[in-house]
């Protein structure tokens, strides 16, 4: 048996319990948590995408995430990823959600917000690069790089929240 997500409406709302490569298939919504990393300087943390993943390989993105398990909070689902992702236990902080109809299916997405000052340790097989870049930097590439749409939106919407600096 594969992932289980929550299958939710336009409100996320819960209506079921599906495999995570049905809901994409079938184009249900589900939820994703992400966070968007600073450093201690404001600086925000692009990675690229691990060329094995099946969903956006080589991809650029601002936001580390996956899946919410079934039962979990937006919150627990970032750290959770966080810690999966670039071996790092921070504390995360909710900024939003949105409905994201970009990509391979619709999503919503929860977009938290973490500083991280400790030493990142990442999974090779989910990310082949990162950097930290300053707010000017990441609006310079964002439309120029191979961006995962949704990474694109969010960032978009993080930095007119005044979140971004």
């Amino acid at each position: 048996m594969g992932e289980l997500v929550e299958h939710v409406d336009e409100h996320d709302h819960v209506l079921g319990i599906v495999e995570r490569d049905e809901a994409v298939r079938e184009n249900r919504p589900h939820r994703i948590a992400a966070t968007i990393c600073r450093d201690r300087a404001g600086r925000i943390l692009v990675v690229r995408r691990a060329e094995t993943l099946s969903r956006f390989p080589g991809h650029h993105d601002v936001m580390v995430g996956g899946a919410v398990d079934v039962g979990e909070s937006y919150e627990e689902a970032a750290a959770r990823e966080l810690a999966e992702e670039l071996g790092v236990r921070v504390p995360v902080r909710f900024l939003f959600k949105f409905l994201c109809r970009r990509g391979i299916s619709p999503v919503w997405f929860g977009v938290h917000e973490a500083v991280v000052t400790e030493p990142l340790v990442p999974d090779p097989g989910e990310i082949a690069w990162r950097g930290w870049l300053t707010v000017a930097e990441v609006c310079g590439v964002v439309d120029q790089w191979l961006f995962v749409p949704g990474g694109r939106e969010a960032l978009r919407r993080y930095l007119r929240s005044g979140s971004g600096g």
